[in-house]
């Protein structure tokens, strides 16, 4: 299969195996999305890792491809290749992305779908579309200048360059630097630890942030305060605050 979902320690890694590059073709964007879904419904995953493998994330969209689809064709394809990666972004865990090797385009952009980032300090990213005469197409222009910013987001993208690790750091495209040998053991420790965590408050605190990132103050703070009194009412509250009262910070365990 070209991408797979493996579950370990309440983690679930959605793994791309389509060498050489993992090109993101329509089957692979198909499956992206049928597995992101499943990722969110099952109770065995408790938070996801987006993965490439030891040598590649995703070069991105399968050139080819695209290259035999005339304007109708895409303007049919454009909301699904949207949808695939929206479905990522949604998964209403943590998601960590483990970037290795190259990371543009479509690759670039389902990393940025991701909530945490941890990159090998070799890896590559970018947003090189206009090379192509295009724009990002898979929610690049928006997660992009969502997270960096917009004037670093039109740099990126107005001159399609490619971003060595140290300034994907810098301008936070990446989170994390660690050598390449370690991206995907980093990434899993990161995902396992917050899988012992309270689920529903972890749930709670990421769509209040993106949801709230989408409106304005006002109503961010009604997201907020709706899931926070909401969270009364859960056992995870309950075992949390006695956990703390009785053997002190940091000690609760959940289910």
């Amino acid at each position: 299969m070209t991408v797979s979902l493996e579950v370990s320690e309440g983690v679930g890694t959605i793994r791309l195996d389509r060498p050489p590059m993992n090109a993101l073709d329509v089957a692979v964007q198909d499956r992206l999305r049928e597995l992101a879904e499943e990722a969110a419904r099952r109770d065995d995953v408790r938070a996801v890792v987006l993965y490439g493998g030891e040598k590649v994330f995703a070069a991105g969209a399968d050139i080819k491809e695209m290259q035999r689809m005339d304007h109708a064709a895409m303007i049919a394809r454009a909301r699904a290749l949207q949808d695939s990666f929206t479905a990522v972004a949604r998964i209403p865990k943590p998601v960590v992305a483990a970037v290795t090797g190259y990371a543009l385009g479509g690759g670039c952009e389902l990393a940025l779908c991701a909530d945490y980032r941890i990159a090998a300090d070799d890896a590559k990213l970018g947003q090189p579309e206009v090379l192509l005469g295009l724009i990002p197409g898979a929610g690049g222009t928006q997660r992009l200048s969502r997270l960096i910013g917009p004037s670093r987001a039109k740099d990126l993208i107005f001159t399609g360059r490619t971003v060595k690790a140290p300034e994907a750091l810098a301008l936070g495209l990446v989170d994390r630097l660690v050598p390449a040998a370690e991206v995907y053991e980093q990434a899993h420790a990161w995902a396992a630890r917050l899988a012992r965590g309270p689920a529903i408050a972890l749930r709670a605190a990421k769509e209040s942030i993106d949801m709230g990132l989408e409106t304005d103050i006002e109503t961010g703070l009604a997201i907020e305060r709706n899931w926070f009194a909401g969270l009364f009412a859960t056992e995870d509250r309950e075992r949390g605050m006695r956990s703390f009262v009785e053997e002190g910070p940091g000690k609760a365990k959940f289910l």
